[in-house]
């Protein structure tokens, strides 16, 4: 069974910061929802994730002399930016501030990066908040935050939503989240836990056509609560 899902129509803009051993460089990414762009040295990287930026069109060799690349995609830099993604509190809803560090590794004669890493933090209220930086995923590190902040304070946005999920093909480093919210009650009706069934997730996951972003937010946004669809 195949699906096809279409990304959330939104289009934001983060500061970013990217570093290399040439140095650091301000610069922005651009997200499309369905795909992000960044800028260095007059240089156009586009890609679906952040761990697959690609440079667009065909630029100058020369221009591309001072980037690494492992299949096309950059690697051997740490790449940073800052998203702004509001936070309920005990006395309202306030602005943080989620800046994450992505560190993409050397390439290796096998073909894979020697290491990448990703780390979140979230500055809300004076404080800041730090992932352990160990999973290497949008989805665990957000929740590992979300872990440490305070009672009844949660990051509003889709990887806390009652109608987010993943699918049990696995997902990339950032993104890739289904969103149920055109089929709520189907959803909210599977079984979970012990009791999950995948054929039951498979079928409702065939209704649905929306793909989301941890940190995206849309105006049906409910709080997620423990033990539901195939996330548990």
């Amino acid at each position: 069974m195949s699906f096809a899902f279409s990304a959330c129509n939104m289009f934001a803009v983060y500061p970013a910061r990217y570093k290399d051993r040439f140095g650091e460089e301000p610069t922005s990414i651009q997200n499309h929802g369905k795909t992000l762009a960044m800028i260095v040295r007059g240089v156009e990287f586009e890609g679906c994730d952040l761990d697959c930026l690609e440079p667009k069109g065909k630029p100058d060799p020369a221009q591309l002399s001072s980037f690494t690349f492992l299949h096309e995609s950059l690697c051997f830099c740490v790449i940073e930016a800052d998203i702004t993604i509001p936070v309920v509190t005990p006395i309202g809803i306030v602005d943080g501030l989620l800046t994450f560090e992505l560190e993409l590794g050397e390439p290796l004669p096998t073909g894979q990066m020697n290491r990448e890493r990703l780390k979140l933090r979230l500055a809300v209220n004076g404080q800041t908040y730090a992932s352990e930086g160990k999973s290497g995923w949008f989805e665990d590190e957000m929740l590992d935050v979300q872990r440490k902040l305070p009672l009844a304070t949660f990051m509003k946005a889709c990887i806390n939503c009652a109608f987010s999920d993943y699918s049990p093909y696995g997902h990339g480093l950032f993104g890739n989240m289904i969103c149920f919210r055109a089929n709520k009650a189907g959803y909210l009706a599977l079984p979970s836990g012990e009791n999950f069934e995948k054929d039951a997730y498979f079928d409702v996951m065939y209704t649905v056509s929306e793909m989301v972003q941890e940190t995206y937010l849309c105006p049906e946004f409910e709080r997620r609560a423990p033990g539901i669809g195939y996330r548990g």
